[in-house]
């Protein structure tokens, strides 16, 4: 089989796992110089910071790099459900004294689109991944088209085979414990989830692609068990979250660095879509499920004032803490030295 690294034209196959929110250029750019594929989460930016982003990235090294997409189907707006999702925050909004009548409704992520083919068409990044599923063939053939490499996530083992059914290079196995947003797009049953190292050898046997790890690695040691089931490589996020590459809020990574960080659970109050994160105040008295929120990515606009009058004060009760379940590899160190760290696991196995 082909080596992730003679796929990714990295020297380790190593990535960087895009993190909206927290990350920007200079950490792609800083793990790209270092050896491994860094990786530019492109969800939450408009067209004039991505091209800026790109622009910084292209200048800043010569080695592969990734940009990150989702592939969500945009739902259409519930007045029902927003109504009730108002409600189930109103207490909230009356203590911070937020008018909700004059909260705007409104998408927070934007998925893979023509527009966007277009705009990153120029930098011909070597690498482009996708989150829940894959554009349309016709996005697909625009992104192959410029000699790009397609890696996406799954999260099951059916997912896996639909990818590499439609033609990706590579398959991120996204174990339960990853920080951020789930994958899955087959299914939303969460009880279908599994944890890193159960999916990951039952993915190794039945896919003819290289598989990487996501998912509670956050060390050299846990680098060298990925490998020794069976990954071509490993996708590691939390890990770099303390990096000074980082844009983690100072609250972020207060909570990163706190026990808090020991107790983290999927919740979909934030956007819509389960994601994992640091349980705070909203999650323990919603609970991290709320059957209120709107589908994803509507349930932003609703808690968006709230996050933003608490982080006003210090507080992060209402802020999506994202984290892997194991934060016992975040560094306040640079991220080139963290992916040498961390690569020290592919030794290990040699």
């Amino acid at each position: 089989m082909t080596t992730l690294q003679q796929i990714l034209g990295t020297e380790l196959p190593l990535i960087q796992a895009p993190m909206a929110g927290v990350q920007g250029c200079a950490m792609a750019i800083a793990v790209s110089n270092a050896g491994g594929l860094g990786s530019l989460p492109g969800a939450m930016l408009s067209p004039e910071v991505m091209r800026s982003e790109l622009t910084a990235i292209r200048a800043g090294t010569d080695k592969p790099f990734n940009v990150n997409f989702f592939c969500h189907t945009p739902p259409e707006p519930s007045a029902e459900r927003e109504a009730a999702w108002r409600a189930a925050l109103a207490p909230y909004y009356a203590e911070h004294g937020i008018d909700a009548a004059s909260i705007p409704a409104g998408p927070g992520r934007n998925p893979f689109s023509a527009d966007v083919a277009d705009l990153i068409a120029e930098f011909r990044p070597p690498v482009v991944s996708f989150h829940f599923g894959l554009p349309s063939e016709a996005l697909l053939a625009r992104v192959r088209g410029w000699g790009a490499r397609v890696l996406a996530s799954a999260t099951t083992l059916d997912e896996a085979l639909w990818l590499e059914a439609r033609g990706v290079d590579a398959v991120i196995a996204q174990g339960l414990e990853a920080g951020g947003h789930r994958g899955h797009f087959l299914s939303h049953d969460l009880t279908r989830q599994l944890g890193t190292f159960a999916l990951l050898p039952q993915l190794v046997r039945a896919v003819k692609l290289p598989v990487i790890a996501a998912g509670g690695i956050a060390d050299a040691n846990g680098v060298a068990a990925a490998m020794a089931l069976g990954a071509a490589g490993v996708q590691i996020g939390t890990a770099y979250m303390l990096t000074p590459e980082a844009t983690t809020s100072a609250l972020h990574r207060a909570a990163l660095k706190s026990e808090a960080a020991r107790h983290t659970a999927l919740t979909n109050l934030f956007t819509g879509r389960p994601a994992r994160g640091i349980v705070n105040r909203v999650m323990r008295d919603l609970g991290p499920i709320g059957a209120a929120a709107p589908e994803f990515p509507l349930a932003t606009s609703g808690i968006a004032p709230l996050r933003a009058k608490a982080e006003a004060k210090g507080s992060g009760d209402f802020s999506p803490l994202w984290s892997g379940q194991n934060a016992t590899g975040c560094r306040e160190v640079p991220a080139a030295e963290l992916t040498r760290e961390l690569a020290r696991g592919f030794q290990a196995i040699r």
